[in-house]
């Protein structure tokens, strides 16, 4: 019995152990981007980029005046996100939702507290 409880734990070890990385690094295909697929991208619109850099603009503020709604901030993570993408309406639909969710943030600063 001692016997086999042991050849059980040194199988798992042996198991665990060849689990664990070689050490060598795989080049991530993600990262090696050719021109030819940069220049294939499509390009993010002057409004879209327009309305991003405002959005980006007003969630700062809002962020300093300690008046920050979560969705502002997740609908600027979209907006980013799809301007990655280079997708120009959604950019700009969720560049204006994380405008319009800051703003009202601040605006709820100025209503007076309740007891």
């Amino acid at each position: 019995m001692r016997n086999t409880l042991i050849t059980i734990i040194t199988f798992g070890f042996l198991l665990l152990s060849g689990c664990q990385s070689s050490g060598t690094v795989k080049p991530d295909s993600s990262a090696a981007i050719t021109p030819a697929a940069e220049a294939a991208k499509p390009a993010l619109s002057e409004e879209a980029r327009q309305a991003l850099a405002k959005a980006e603009a007003d969630v700062k503020e809002a962020k300093t005046q300690k008046a920050l709604w979560t969705t502002a901030e997740d609908a600027l993570k979209k907006a980013q996100e799809a301007a990655a993408k280079g997708d120009s309406a959604a950019t700009l639909k969720l560049s204006k939702t994380a405008s319009e969710q800051a703003r009202l943030g601040l605006m709820q600063k100025s209503y007076p507290l309740t007891k």
